[in-house]
């Protein structure tokens, strides 16, 4: 009886990840072509295109990936459940913090499911693109990517669509993440175009502690005996990944009189409030933003850079086909080589600490 050939090696670490999912594809091909896009995802290519992948891989053609990702019999879905239950095994029952972010990408003419004109949060305007809400957890200054899904606007439903706003959105993946068993005990969200105070009723509704960032214009009704106050500036320090900080303040700004929820203004520079160096914040928490959380500013930080842009490096808004059945193959290809990267950062920081311990141990000695 002829057994099926091993599949080719590619990295040992990306061929040990990669082999956690093999039993999702009934053919060896088409667990290489899914070994070979992570290992194209992670490259240093600066679009990772299928043609440029494959030209990085050394195949004659793209053809081979592009099959992998429209017609190869594997189930997104399936591979979604495997990515999670990754997750879930790593966070061992731990909690998180939940990020929410819209994030959006231009694309031109309308071929392309689900795209039209509408606001895009990485170009910070309106233009022609598609959107997605996104949810990732972040724990130990590390992000893993969650659950996503496509914003249909109203102008491009499918006759079996039905609109949905990108908080109930949220709301579905908010519900999603806890029936698979996730604890979250804090939720983060970027701005969200004209729709904050939605936003802010789905956290409501699940009881949920968060910190969402709002807009600079951002209105709240007054009456007329009441008064807008700001309390004074207090002092803490930014934490950046690396480890540097940087010297920031933070005040309250109350619209007539304390309430449950709270706005908070943060900047570095308490003169001239530059928009690059200041924030303004809504939240839930009943102390102040410092002593509830101890690097909210950084937290937002890591939604910009942690979050986008990593996943911009790796591919997200490079695909080249229309039809969103295999957009989201494509996304789902690009969430699991992020987990990759990761649990591999994972691994290498519990070695460094292993190290670490090992040395005061010595020393100790």
């Amino acid at each position: 009886m002829a057994h099926p050939r091993e599949a080719v090696p590619t990295v040992s670490f990306v061929d040990n990840y990669c082999a956690t999912y093999q039993h999702l594809f009934p053919e060896v091909r088409s667990f290489e072509f899914f070994k070979w896009l992570h290992l194209g995802l992670i490259s240093d290519i600066p679009r990772k295109t299928l043609p440029a992948i494959a030209q990085y891989l050394g195949l004659s053609s793209h053809q081979s990936l592009l099959h992998f990702l429209t017609e190869s019999p594997w189930q997104v879905e399936e591979l979604r459940n495997q990515r999670l239950s990754i997750i879930r095994q790593v966070l061992e029952g731990r909690s998180f913090t939940l990020i929410i972010d819209d994030s959006g990408d231009k694309k031109k003419g309308k071929t392309t499911d689900y795209v039209d004109r509408q606001y895009i949060g990485n170009l910070g305007t309106v233009e022609n693109g598609i959107v997605s809400v996104n949810a990732y957890a972040f724990v130990d200054g590390l992000i893993f990517p969650l659950i996503f899904k496509i914003f249909k606007p109203l102008k491009r439903l499918k006759p079996q669509d039905i609109f949905k706003t990108k908080p109930q959105l949220a709301a579905e993946i908010i519900q999603e993440l806890q029936e698979r068993g996730f604890k979250f005990d804090l939720v983060l969200a970027d701005t969200v175009y004209e729709e904050c105070d939605s936003l802010i009723s789905v956290l409501n509704q699940f009881q949920l502690n968060f910190i969402v960032a709002i807009r600079s214009n951002y209105g709240f009704w007054l009456a007329p005996s009441q008064r807008l106050r700001y309390t004074r500036w207090k002092k803490f320090h930014r934490l950046f990944s690396k480890g540097k900080t940087e010297e920031s303040y933070i005040r309250e700004i109350i619209f007539g009189k304390h309430r449950q929820t709270r706005y908070w203004q943060v900047t570095t520079d308490r003169e001239n409030f530059s928009d690059n160096f200041t924030l303004f914040l809504m939240s839930n928490l009943p102390a102040s933003i410092p002593s509830a959380v101890r690097n909210p500013y950084g937290l937002i930080t890591w939604l910009e850079y942690g979050c986008k842009h990593s996943k911009n490096y790796i591919g997200w808004s490079d695909f080249r086909v229309t039809n969103y059945e295999q957009i989201e193959r494509w996304w789902e290809v690009v969430c699991s080589t992020y987990l990759m990267l990761s649990l591999q950062f994972h691994v290498f920081q519990q070695k460094s600490n292993q190290a670490i311990t090992s040395q005061n141990t010595e020393l100790i000695a």
